[in-house]
């Protein structure tokens, strides 16, 4: 079956039932907004946008997190498995929310502390919220420091 929904960054939208994600608590922040579609960006980009059926407005441009840390990995609690129907067969995946300034998109940064579990299996999906030791403002590329010959230049002018 075919969903119409209307967004307010790609117009209407028919999105097939079976790719419709429902996260039963929401999102941090918008707990009213269920369901949600993912959409892939227009470039070759590995981003993708998390589009809520709910809230024509409400979108988020999401990465999976193994593109960015190969050394990310989570537990994830009992409770979230259990929202989500998630079993030992689950394919179960998760994705990280990004920040793209406006004034500079260099300066994306990841929430890597409230990834997105996605069961493909059931489609339902939870955020989790990790531990303190994962950031909420991950920067996805090298803040470089410059050298000090520019520096000097900076100072003396």
């Amino acid at each position: 079956m075919i969903t119409q929904c209307r967004s307010s960054r790609f117009g209407m939208l028919e999105i097939d039932d079976d790719s419709i994600l429902t996260f039963p608590s929401g999102l941090l922040g918008f707990p009213e907004s269920r369901r949600y579609v993912i959409l892939d960006h227009d470039t070759e980009a590995p981003f993708k946008w998390l589009q809520s059926l709910d809230e024509p407005a409400l979108a988020f441009v999401i990465i999976d997190p193994d593109l960015l840390l190969a050394d990310y990995h989570i537990q994830v609690p009992d409770d979230a498995l259990a929202e989500v129907q998630g079993s030992e067969a689950d394919e179960l995946s998760t994705a990280v929310i990004l920040t793209i300034p406006s004034d500079d998109p260099g300066r994306m940064t990841a929430n890597l502390r409230g990834p997105l579990l996605m069961n493909q299996r059931t489609k339902l999906c939870k955020q989790l919220v990790l531990s303190d030791e994962f950031p909420t403002r991950h920067p996805l590329f090298p803040v470089t420091a410059p050298d000090s010959t520019q520096c000097l230049a900076q100072a003396q002018s």
